[in-house]
């Protein structure tokens, strides 16, 4: 899964997003609590410094940029000092066009956080909730239809705080569905017709509960409310935040995809969905599948809890999770037999077509490639039985293998191919077999039918088994003599 993802990333980069919605500016006060106030039962946090930076849709901006994307922004400031700072902060931003819009009747929200340690301590906000006046809207879709042309994807980043009134929601629905650009809004409040017609939604498990009344306590229950707001607001699909358990992914008339969360310790949750939508919209816009722009997503969310503070994230930092999450699913790989056949077990449930081949795999060469290739297209998982050390020395003598039993199963799981492994010790597989009970069995083509361990046993449960062609020329025993000269 995560090797391919990796080969991805370069997609997100150059791709121009609309992004529309409520930007504010957030402040972190930083300090450490020592004591505790003698005028009431509070904590006194002694400031050390304090940082400002975009927040709200704000924050979905800086994660486009960060990821290699480019954005026009469209957003209302009040004429302040706080919109003055925001104004700024847009115009140091590269590969940013700003519309921001100023409205003299409003202020510019500000969030302040105070943040004791890593414990945020009180959050103090600043802001009007009202609808943006009639003059206001007409002035953000007017920015709205100039800047739409120019760009594949948009992004309505819905805060509650008037920018995304009913009529500005509906008006960009409706010229995005007329121009054949997607849609994607991170949403707000319980009230979800105002989304109607929109491409996807991504709202977390209490929206989720609070849009539809359903309970959201399971993946599964997450996924019935999600096709309830699909059916009843003509939606193409619904990104579900999740927390801990990870994100899913529904779409209309297709089968749900689960993404569990990556192992990170959570710091501070604040502005973590303005990432998922952001890695969300340059993945669709780079054409990415839908299930590897939902996988992509998952991990930059995964990635952005770990800081503290409203945070962003590089395309770097997303290649270093990549190849850690890769190198923590290789070593899931490697099963003892009991694991093996709890998830031969569980994958047949889902419907998969479980294969089985084996064989010692020392020095790794294109014919055991081509034999692995061949065994994998033939069905959905593969496992693989690995000769142990000591069955292999029984076998071929005392001066093999040339890689112990660790390292080979090591280089088998970095195969994209391989889905399980598990090393035995016996002369032949037919334990593995009978335990596994695979669906396809295969051997190279070197053997014949009558010659191949556990073929009579796969053929009485169903099951199919296929001779691999042999790749000439390919032989760690002759790579070994080679070596020797």
């Amino acid at each position: 899964m995560y090797a391919h993802l990796h080969s991805q990333l370069e997609k997100l980069k150059g791709h121009r997003v609309l992004c529309i919605g409520d930007v504010m500016l957030d402040r972190f006060v930083y300090g450490a609590v020592e004591r505790i106030s003698p005028e009431a039962p509070i904590p006194v946090i002694r400031v050390l410094r304090e940082t400002t930076t975009m927040g709200g849709s704000g924050n979905v901006v800086r994660n486009l940029s960060t990821l290699g994307g480019c954005t026009d922004m469209v957003g209302v400031i009040g004429h302040d000092q706080a919109g003055y700072d925001l104004a700024e902060l847009v115009a140091s931003m590269n590969q940013v066009s700003s519309y921001l819009l100023t409205d003299n009747s409003r202020p510019t929200t500000i969030k302040t956080r105070y943040i004791g340690g890593s414990q945020q301590l009180l959050r103090a906000d600043q802001e009007s909730n009202l609808p943006i006046s009639t003059q206001i809207e007409d002035q953000v879709l007017m920015r709205v239809r100039n800047a739409l042309e120019g760009c594949q994807i948009v992004i309505l980043s819905d805060y509650a705080k008037g920018v995304l009134t009913d009529r500005v929601v509906r008006e960009v629905i409706t010229l995005c569905r007329e121009q054949n650009k997607p849609v994607l809004i991170d949403p707000k409040g319980r009230d979800f017709s105002r989304y109607k017609n929109a491409f996807m939604l991504t709202p977390n498990r209490k929206e989720l509960t609070e849009a539809t009344g359903l309970p959201v306590k399971t993946v599964e229950e997450a996924e019935a409310a999600a096709r309830k707001l699909i059916i009843d607001h003509d939606l193409d699909g619904i990104l579900a935040k999740l927390g801990g358990d990870g994100v899913c992914l529904v779409m209309r008339d297709k089968p749900a995809k689960h993404f569990h969360t990556t192992s990170k310790e959570v710091f501070d949750v604040s502005g973590a969905g303005d990432t998922v939508v952001a890695t969300l919209a340059l993945a669709i816009a780079g054409g990415i599948s839908l299930e590897d722009s939902a996988a992509l997503s998952n991990i930059a969310g995964s990635i952005v809890v770990s800081k503290i503070g409203t945070a962003a994230i590089s395309l770097q930092e997303m290649e270093k999770e990549l190849l850690h999450e890769q190198s923590r699913m290789d070593e899931d790989k490697i099963m003892s037999l009991a694991e093996v056949g709890d998830a031969a077990e569980r994958w047949r449930k889902q419907g998969f077509k479980i294969g089985f081949t084996n064989g010692v795999f020392d020095l790794l060469h294109p014919g055991h490639l081509s034999s692995i290739n061949q065994s994998r297209a033939a069905c959905d998982k593969l496992i693989i039985g690995l000769n142990s050390d000591t069955s292999v020395k029984r076998q071929k003598g005392e001066d093999r293998p040339i890689q112990n039993e660790n390292a080979r199963a090591a280089v088998l799981a970095a195969l994209a191919n391989v889905d399980g492994i598990v090393i035995f010790g016996d002369d032949t597989p037919m334990e593995l077999i009978k335990t596994i009970r695979p669906d396809t069995l295969v051997k190279g083509g070197n053997y014949t039918m009558d010659q191949v361990v556990g073929a009579d046993e796969v053929k009485s449960w169903g099951g199919r088994v296929i001779l691999a062609d042999v790749v000439e020329g390919h032989s760690t025993s002759s790579t070994i003599a080679r070596l020797k000269g």
